[in-house]
């Protein structure tokens, strides 16, 4: 017998082509990292427009070669020490990776197993919908308010888990803790995750809600308010059963996730508290003198509690605005979508960068 002859008998009866088997989602589409950073002004992403802590960049400065030959510790201590003495949480009741964006993916693919749809906001991080999609998980979108809120009630019906964001991107607009917490007791036979990506910045923190429901898990990062985007370190917080669960889902993927250099670096950022806090002040302080600036211009959006604000004009659209301040080298965020495509999503900056946002607008609108 031949080899063609073999190898036809092996062959497998074809129902389709070589892509029919291959899972294929929509990605999600971040905001633009443009090339010549010196040359532009960049506040389409959220990012920090301080650096981290002095304390931060010694530690980053001081690590030992030979230390990056060698893998990180499973568990990601001494970051999960660190974090449990800076919130006064059992270390089991918190879980760590890198960026919340991994966070949230493994919570996704740990807690929304039931069969039943997850559950999150139609103007929302535009993650979501994709984590569903990748993991097949059935999902639906409930409509916010013509202010972009939510409605709690819109959530006491049966669903296999819960994603809100809060304050909620792209909006800003906070939800206050006994709508979350409404939320939280209305679904007890399923996880609902609070992504506190921007809590820092303002509203109220689901993290006293814990002690009482044993289906929350609240999200956190370190890559906007303590400046560590570019280390990408993200955690959450929950009970110890729901925390072993993702860990468990975790080791089973990568046992290794944080980089030493990681896990040092965010350590430092917690014991630099008034780098910290100071910080938050200063970027609070500049949102607050640009809703001013923005409101006499003719924008109209909603108070944000994050470190952007969501804002229309009143003559122009969105499209319009974003595609001019691109061409003065001023980047936001345009989201191309129903129900908020005249909206621009803008990070505050420093103060200097936003005085150059306001002065290109003012050429720019009519």
């Amino acid at each position: 017998m031949s080899l063609n002859d073999m190898m036809a008998g092996l062959e497998p009866s074809r129902q389709g082509g070589l892509f029919d088997g291959i899972r294929k989602v929509v990605p999600y589409t971040p905001g633009e990292q443009p090339k010549g950073l010196d040359r532009i002004i960049k506040l389409n992403t959220n990012e920090c427009p301080y650096s981290p802590s002095p304390r931060v960049m010694e530690v980053l400065a001081g690590i030992d070669g030979d230390l990056l030959r060698r893998y990180p510790s499973p568990d990601n201590e001494p970051l999960l020490s660190a974090l449990s003495e800076y919130y006064g949480l059992d270390k089991k009741m918190i879980f760590t990776g890198v960026g919340s964006d991994d966070v949230l993916s493994m919570c996704f693919l740990t807690f929304f197993n039931s069969g039943r749809p997850v559950l999150f906001p139609d103007i929302t991080y535009s993650f979501y919908d994709v984590w569903a999609d990748v993991y097949r998980l059935p999902y639906k979108t409930l409509i916010l308010d013509d202010d972009f809120r939510i409605d709690p009630t819109d959530y006491s019906v049966s669903n296999g888990g819960i994603v809100i964001a809060n304050p909620n991107a792209p909006t800003g607009v906070s939800l206050d803790l006994d709508k979350i917490e409404y939320i939280v007791s209305h679904s007890r036979d399923s996880v609902v995750i609070v992504d506190e990506a921007y809590i820092d910045f303002g509203g109220e923190s689901a993290l006293p809600l814990l002690e009482r429901h044993e289906n929350l898990i609240v999200v956190r990062t370190m890559s906007k308010s303590r400046a560590l985007a570019g280390l990408r370190v993200g955690y959450a917080f929950g009970n110890e059963r729901l925390i072993k669960y993702l860990c468990d889902v975790k080791f089973s993927v990568n046992s290794y996730t944080l980089s030493h250099p990681a896990i040092r670096g965010a350590v430092a950022a917690l014991e630099d508290d008034e780098y910290f806090k100071s910080v938050i002040g200063r970027i609070q302080s500049t949102r607050k003198a640009a809703e001013e600036a923005l409101s006499s211009m003719g924008f109209v959006f909603n108070e944000s509690k994050a470190n952007f604000i969501f804002v229309k004009h009143e003559r122009m659209d969105g499209a319009t605005l974003y595609e001019a301040l691109r061409e003065r080298g001023i980047f936001v965020r345009h989201f191309n979508k129903e129900r908020i495509s005249d909206y621009l999503r803008i990070t505050i900056g420093t103060d200097e960068e936003m005085d150059s946002l306001f002065s290109a607008l003012k050429e720019i609108l009519p």
